[in-house]
């Protein structure tokens, strides 16, 4: 990489160094690598600024075993890893069922990544896939929180290039010389996602002039900003279980005090339609028996105080 330093590497290397601006030198750096360009090019440039700053940086191949030669895949990435200087291993895992099979692998990768003890662990989601998690959360009807897409830092998880563009990934790749594997998922039209990208998005560029990728990615962080706001206000509430004091809050804010209170109950994975219910039982109260909420937790009303406690065990 001779001469004049290309913009874009460059300007992948200030987002990851920004991603990292809060770590101290003894701090450990694990990067998410599936072989694809993403995922490579987010390991090329952190490996510089890794040196750099003298960080503790390990790239992390992670092999769903889900197609035939995933594990030629899987070393063939390490071994260009090697070749630019960045520690990486294979970390083989099962996928389960739960959550169909893009849910259920993305759960088995970040588990195993979460495993690794890191004090950060970047992915390399760019702004294309932010995109279409947007419209996955428009079609879904899921509120703003699914319409909010991904965080660029998120506990453990950072995901420094989303502000990058797929075709940035690779031209960072060609520039390190390293080449990168297509999964086949990407183009399978049985997954949504897949079809999102190679049908519904170059129709809205097409029909609404280009630049849409941009604008969804750019609503996906107003809307963030917008929940951060409204989820603080929320942990405010001092009777979450109250009915008088939930009624008389804006709908924004009673939503987000239901969720909270039924998260700290025990619930998981609640969906907008769980949380409508619960709603139901402060706005329009017919003497339901229970709201029955994922993770063997039910909400119920007695007078004007909500409560929260396990399922019964049907027999």
């Amino acid at each position: 990489m001779g001469g004049a330093l290309d913009p874009v590497v460059a300007t992948g290397r200030n987002l990851v160094r920004h991603a990292l601006d809060d770590l101290g030198p003894a701090a450990r750096i694990v990067i998410g690598v599936s072989g694809g360009a993403d995922s490579l090019a987010l390991a090329a440039v952190t490996a510089f600024v890794a040196d750099r700053a003298a960080l503790d940086v390990e790239a992390v191949v992670v092999d769903h075993q889900l197609q035939p030669g995933s594990a030629e895949v899987a070393e063939v990435a390490v071994k260009q890893l090697a070749g630019i200087g960045l520690p990486a291993r294979v970390v083989r895992v099962e996928v389960g069922a739960d959550g169909g099979p893009e849910g259920a692998a993305r759960t088995a990768r970040l588990g195993a990544l979460g495993a690794t003890g890191a004090d950060a662990v970047l992915l390399a989601h760019t702004l294309d896939d932010q995109a279409e998690t947007v419209l996955l959360g428009l079609g879904r009807g899921s509120g703003p929180r699914s319409i909010a897409g991904m965080s660029a830092h998120d506990g453990l998880w950072r995901r420094p290039f989303l502000r990058l563009r797929r075709a940035d990934t690779e031209h960072i790749c060609r520039v390190h010389g390293l080449t990168w594997w297509t999964d086949p998922h990407n183009s399978d039209p049985a997954f949504r996602r897949s079809r999102l990208r190679a049908e519904v998005m170059p129709l809205l560029e097409d029909v609404l002039g280009g630049g849409v990728a941009e604008a969804l990615a750019r609503t996906a962080e107003q809307v963030r900003h917008d929940g951060l706001v409204l989820d603080a206000l929320a942990a405010e509430v001092a009777a979450p279980h109250d009915v008088d004091t939930l009624a008389a809050l804006p709908v924004a804010v009673r939503s987000r005090v239901l969720r909270l209170a039924a998260l700290a109950a025990g619930a998981e994975a609640l969906t907008a339609t769980h949380v409508s219910e619960l709603d139901r039982l402060v706005t329009d109260w017919r003497g339901q028996r229970r709201v029955e909420l994922p993770g063997g937790v039910s909400a119920t009303r007695t007078g004007a105080s909500l409560s929260f406690a396990d399922t019964p065990v049907k027999r």
